[in-house]
């Protein structure tokens, strides 16, 4: 594998092209515990664009300006207050832009089949940075590297100020401007009238938290593709505790292929049972990967596991907030199951566990859990503690495709160094679309070596990159 070579060319500070209105906006319940967690690291791979590298800078710059004055907060800085308080200070300081070049380093090298390469984390900069940094350095930070066949645009936001959703909404809209639009389509909601607005205090020691997980653990990372007809046959054996064959009634197939992810969020419109029954495809992915990592990890039976999924909270709630609200807005679903019964059920029980974990995370659940957390404040406790964890994070529902700067959709999604552990998994869209997904995926590397070899999983990758 090819080093990077990576030279750094220049680097300097991008401030919004318009005064903030916006003078302070308080960090919620959502986005406090956020504080221990390192700063968001994604990015996409793009073909050279048809005019000058130099140019493409010039261009990324103006368009950069333009986009923040749409997101101010992500050009303040965080600020505490004597009484414990934590909001973001939209003071117009802006962030970091660095041009990089890696001479030696191709899109093939990128693309090509095994591990992900070490490499790509130096597409990222304010690397391993907690979020909490905030405080006195940028809340984000672009970094393009000039490749020999293409360039890497990767974005680093804290994820005390975004979530996914926003994280891709001003990524987007960065490219939205770049390729020529005169102002972005969907506008960011600050609204803070929400039941994640608190008064309750999280306490810090001097000098901040630290990271809640090992930084220095042996890992392998690759990226595991399903197909849509793969995820279309995991979901038929999900729902139906049975392989999907060439005689099934097309009338089912037809069924299952009208999910388009929608269970994910909890917008289920196809039936099995009834309206809440039908197991999503996303939520049947999981189960299998469940199932198969805890194989791979050669358990004992009583070992108790957890799966741990990331919701968008913004549809939950009654009233719903705004798509496009801007912050934190996700709890964590943990889902409980010893080693051995996971392994001894079949598929269409550990999917049924995550699906019904899913559809109750309705308004009162949400509320609870706001209400839980304000009695006893604390940080997100990201890492696999006992060994027995996978946590699933992103979502393949988020538009990565769509950040097409004027020159066609990128050729991959990929992300830095940030918040990676044993058993830390995200999924992607896959480039296809069409109900295809990308697992990412973080493993010690004696588990990596038996899940690849786990057949039970392994017949529905058509392709690991």
């Amino acid at each position: 594998m090819p080093s990077s070579s990576a030279t750094l060319i220049s680097k300097c500070t991008i401030f919004p092209d318009k005064k903030s209105d916006i003078k302070i906006l308080k960090l919620s319940v959502s986005d406090i515990p956020m504080l221990s967690c390192q700063y968001i690291q994604k990015g996409v791979l793009l073909t050279s664009p048809p005019f000058s590298f130099d140019d493409l800078v010039i261009f990324l710059k103006q368009s950069l300006s333009i986009t923040l004055s749409h997101f101010p907060p992500l050009a303040g800085r965080l600020t505490t207050e004597p009484d414990g308080h934590v909001h973001i200070t939209c003071n117009d300081a802006g962030i970091d832009f660095l041009v990089v070049k890696s001479p030696k380093l191709s899109i093939h090298d990128i693309l090509s089949p095994g591990d992900v390469p070490d490499f790509v984390k130096e597409f990222f900069t304010f690397d391993k940075t907690l979020s909490y940094s905030g405080h006195f350095k940028p809340l984000a930070a672009v970094q393009v590297t000039k490749l020999v066949d293409g360039v890497f645009i990767g974005c680093t936001v804290n994820h005390a100020v975004t979530d996914g959703t926003s994280f891709w909404h001003f990524f987007n809209s960065f490219a939205e401007i770049t390729k020529g639009a005169s102002k972005i389509s969907k506008s960011p909601d600050f609204g803070r009238n929400t039941v994640f607005n608190t008064q309750a205090v999280l306490k810090f020691p001097p000098g901040g938290p630290t990271v809640t997980f090992a930084g220095d653990e042996p890992l392998r990372e690759r990226i595991f593709h399903f197909s849509r007809e793969a995820i279309l046959k995991l979901k038929y054996r999900a729902n139906y505790g049975c392989l999907l064959t060439k005689q099934t009634n097309s009338e089912v197939l037809g069924k299952l292929c009208n999910d388009s992810w929608k269970s994910v969020n909890g917008e289920t419109n196809g039936t099995v049972k009834n309206s809440n029954a039908e197991i999503s495809s996303f939520q049947s992915l999981c189960a299998q990967l469940w199932r198969s990592v805890t194989r791979a990890r050669k358990l004992e039976p009583t070992k108790t596991t957890t799966f741990r999924m990331a919701v968008n909270c913004r549809h939950r709630l009654d009233p719903k907030l705004e798509s496009y609200y801007f912050g934190n807005a996700i709890q964590s679903i943990p889902n409980f199951a010893p080693a051995g019964e996971l392994l001894a059920k079949d598929l269409n029980w550990a999917a049924n566990l995550l699906h019904k974990n899913v559809v109750a995370h309705d308004d009162d659940t949400v509320r609870r859990g706001v209400a839980d957390w304000e009695k006893q404040p604390r940080l997100f406790p990201l890492g696999n503690f006992d060994g027995a964890s996978i946590t699933m994070g992103s979502s393949p529902r988020f538009p990565m495709y769509n950040n097409d700067f004027g020159w066609g959709r990128p050729l991959a999604v990929r992300s830095g160094r940030a918040n990676k552990f044993d058993g830390k998994i995200s999924a992607f869209p896959g480039r296809e679309g069409n109900g295809s997904v990308d697992l990412e995926v973080v493993l010690a590397p004696d588990t990596m070596t038996e899940l690849e070899n786990d057949a039970e999983i392994m017949e529905y990758v058509s392709e690991i990159v």
